[in-house]
């Protein structure tokens, strides 16, 4: 019987080490006990020296990746599970992608808890901070139970996250610390850390954007699980919110004007012409779109998302509308798509603080999906009822050149989509007379199937926006 301790830090490359050198020996799983932290008694007889072999061992990447993630799960058997379906892949090469197989679902479901568990963490952390005498920057402190051995592996994203900052964060297995560089230590039992006076205001912010008529209580549960509330400083607000939730549903609902008849358009036409007049600061027009009734897209959506930037920019972007993440944070061009827009602007020199960046619909429209939100394209009305949201943002930026990124935002300007990707990369002018250029949006490059043509089009995606940015 051959006997592995590993340690608690550096577990995964200490068992990928150990796993190589046993299967370059051919040794089989039974013979070995695979043993982790102080837990390395071999109550089987005498530890044997880990043979030596010759045999070329091989895992691929996918293997890889599943390993770093089942190797930090509590199951006592991780380690010989792991190595059992690694000694089985040397002669059946296809075993991983066998769904089917015990042991290969096994993993996957565990490796499914560690990234659950990893993401919770991440989320429900919550520093408070320490003293720390003659230091050049403050210090934080925080405790958290997590139900794997996921320090080590969470520990990078706290680095970069908070690297500005000296941090430790204490869990029962393990402590991390971070001065400039991440480094651990034993784990400990709850310590004593200090009041923070930034804990009252973060309950005030919970408390302010917690919306009563939206209470899903065990949706809430399953992301926000009740054994992390004893350690989160909003948490004992969450049983009154949920307790008044109905009656404050009702008392908003009672407070929120009524829609005019569709007969009463032209009056409400009208009626927003006047009320635009008074949107003269940039507050106003928040708390006015933040009202906005004009279509039925708000009934849904948590929150309109309205363009950002300066007022005096040149160049003006608008896009479709929000998506998830924009619907979640408020903020235009956050999720994915934004991420292919940030991308492009930096490779071509635009600096996105120093342009207007909006959508021609202010409110995301969805169709629920279990737990997804399935993005659909609004229609000719909804596109119509928002316009009056863009034409006041143009006319209060008045920018020299706009930049229409897809369908929505080309039937906005213009009233109709027709021929876009013919008209792409060519400047035209809107009814008021403001040039604008037509390109496709990013959303369009991450829905092509073939990385080929995906690379061809970010080229010309990026070439579209360089055009732009030379053009004012």
């Amino acid at each position: 019987m051959h006997s592995v301790s590993l340690p608690q830090v550096g577990t995964f490359g200490a068992w990928r080490d150990a796993a190589r050198t046993l299967l370059s020996a051919e040794t089989p799983p039974e013979d070995i006990l695979w043993s982790f932290g102080d837990d390395s008694a071999d109550l089987f007889g005498a530890k044997i020296p880990l043979p030596k072999g010759d045999k070329a061992v091989t895992a691929s990447k996918q293997f890889i990746s599943l390993a770093n993630l089942v190797i930090w799960n509590r199951d006592p058997e991780r380690f010989a599970r792991l190595y059992a379906v690694l000694h089985a892949l040397q002669r059946d090469k296809g075993l991983l992608a066998d769904r089917g197989d015990p042991r290969i679902d096994r993993l996957h479901k565990m490796a499914k808890e560690v990234s659950r568990d990893k993401h919770k963490m991440t989320a429900f952390v919550r520093f408070r901070e320490v003293s720390q005498p003659g230091a050049n920057r403050r210090a934080f402190a925080a405790w958290f139970e997590p139900s794997h051995f996921i320090m080590e592996p969470s520990a990078p994203f706290f680095a970069k996250r908070f690297g500005d900052m000296d941090w430790t964060i204490f869990t029962p297995h393990l402590t991390a610390h971070y001065d400039g560089a991440v480094t651990f230590s034993d784990g400990v039992t709850k310590p004593p850390l200090p009041e923070d006076a930034t804990e009252e205001l973060w309950r005030t912010y919970f408390r302010s954007i917690f919306n009563p008529a939206r209470v899903k209580v065990k949706a809430m549960q399953a992301e926000m699980p009740k054994k992390y509330w004893k350690n989160l400083p909003e948490a004992d607000l969450i049983p009154e919110m949920i307790a008044t939730a109905q009656a404050r549903a009702a008392e908003m609902a009672a407070k929120a004007p009524t829609l005019a008849p569709a007969r009463a358009a032209p009056i409400l036409d009208r009626l927003h012409s006047q009320q635009a007049a008074k949107l003269e600061t940039q507050d106003q027009f928040l708390i006015a779109l933040q009202g906005c009734r004009r279509c039925p897209l708000w009934e849904n959506a948590t929150q309109p998302v309205p363009g950002e930037g300066p007022l005096d920019a040149a160049l003006m972007i608008v896009g479709e509308q929000p998506g998830d993440q924009e619907d979640l944070t408020g903020r235009p061009f956050a999720g994915p798509a934004g991420a292919v827009f940030d991308a492009a602007l930096e490779q071509v020199g635009i600096d996105r603080d120093g342009i207007y960046v909006t959508n021609a619909v202010k409110h995301f429209k969805f169709k629920p999906r279990g737990k997804r939100r399935l993005h659909q394209n609004p229609n000719r009305d909804e596109i119509q009822h928002c316009k009056w949201w863009l034409d006041l943002e143009v006319a209060r930026v008045q920018p020299k050149l706009i930049v229409a990124m897809g369908g929505t935002a080309l039937e906005s300007l213009t009233g109709t989509r027709e021929g876009l990707l013919r008209r792409r990369g060519r400047f035209e002018q809107t009814q008021d007379g403001i040039p604008f250029m037509v390109t496709v949006h990013p959303s369009y490059i991450l829905r092509l199937p073939d990385a080929g043509l995906r690379a061809e089009e970010e080229a010309r995606y990026r070439a579209d926006l360089a055009l732009a940015a030379r053009s004012v």
